[in-house]
């Protein structure tokens, strides 16, 4: 049988920690920063973890 491959989006937007968690980013902090607040922008720039919700999905796409 053939290796799975890694899906190639997937992989540019989620990260392990070292204990195996999956860390992602946050959106809205691409564009129209103007009219956010320094204290949201700055929230946003910050890592979060996945949900347990999200948590099989990603790592189907993961091949985890």
């Amino acid at each position: 049988m053939a290796k799975l491959k890694t899906n190639s989006g997937a992989k540019k937007r989620f990260a392990l920690t070292g204990s195996g968690k999956i860390k992602r980013k946050h959106a809205y902090h691409s564009h129209i920063l103007t009219k956010k607040t320094k204290k949201r922008k700055r929230n946003l720039d910050h890592f979060a973890l996945l949900e347990k919700a999200d948590r099989n999905r990603v790592n189907e796409m993961l091949v985890l």
